[in-house]
């Protein structure tokens, strides 16, 4: 008897987180007896982790989430482009802003969800104390991480960037001044964590640190609570008030979610809402 109540008092608890998620527009669009079906494209850790923590709760409203794991080999904002995929999980928006402004996409960001503190990282070395002078560190190449990437090497006070640079947009081109003599190596970012022993350190967005089982805390520096890479869901522009889109972000936005978030990545990765 016990059992079966705590089933039913389980099950209960699931229809109303589910019933929070829903709103009247939302259940007009779609039911547990007629679903609809939202394609999501992600990266591993934690976005597609989240996306499966919200699963079974927008399957009880009628939101049947298909979750597809990016392997890096395709563009995840044109697979939104062209309808491959209803919505991606993985960018922040000033990535999302650069990829538009270069191919031309008419995509938007339907929700913030978390941020992923980029941080410093090595194999090598155990501390900034025991890094070498003369230290070779890579960096992301695209533009938007390395901006993000060159701002904390600066915080930490190895370099001093122009003081014209624009958020979001530097290179190495745009360091004014080395302060301590280190050598900085683009990488793409995918590649950051193989690459790793090769150089004496090396900024990395944490999502990857993950994905390795590197335990972020081990980051000699990183970003603070106020960075302003949220990482969003993408989707095309004129389905930004879709229900079920919306329905996913709310979701996604629920107590539930950010306490799953605190306690299972302890600060390596931060709600957004």
């Amino acid at each position: 008897m016990r059992k079966t109540t705590r089933t039913v008092l389980a099950a209960a608890a699931m229809l109303a987180m589910a019933a929070a998620i829903a709103t009247a527009d939302t259940k007009a669009a779609f039911s547990p007896s007629n679903p609809v079906t939202v394609k999501v494209l992600a990266d591993q850790v934690p976005h597609a982790e989240l996306l499966n923590f919200v699963k079974p709760k927008l399957a009880a409203i009628g939101v049947k989430l298909e979750i597809t794991v990016s392997d890096f080999s395709r563009d995840g904002n044109e697979a939104i482009d062209n309808g491959e995929y209803d919505a991606n999980y993985f960018e922040h928006v000033p990535y999302l802003e650069s990829v538009k402004a270069e191919k031309g996409y008419d995509l938007a960001n339907a929700g913030n969800i978390h941020v992923e503190p980029i941080g410093f990282y090595s194999s090598k070395w155990k501390s900034l104390k025991e890094l070498p002078k003369t230290a070779t560190f890579e960096i992301p190449n695209d533009v938007t991480n390395e901006y993000r990437a060159l701002k904390i090497l600066e915080t930490a006070g190895f370099i001093k960037l122009k003081k014209d640079i624009k958020v979001g947009q530097a290179t190495l081109k745009d360091v004014d001044k080395y302060l301590k003599p280190v050598t900085l190596v683009e990488i793409d970012a995918g590649q950051l964590v193989r690459d790793l022993p090769d150089f004496d350190g090396g900024v990395i967005n944490t999502n990857r640190v993950l994905e390795a089982g590197i335990d972020a805390s081990t980051a000699f520096f990183r970003e603070g609570k106020d960075s302003p890479y949220a990482n969003i869901i993408v989707t095309k522009t004129a389905r930004v008030n879709d229900p079920a889109i919306q329905a996913l972000v709310k979701a996604l936005r629920s107590e539930d979610v950010r306490k799953f978030i605190n306690e299972k990545y302890k600060g390596a990765v931060i709600p957004a809402f």
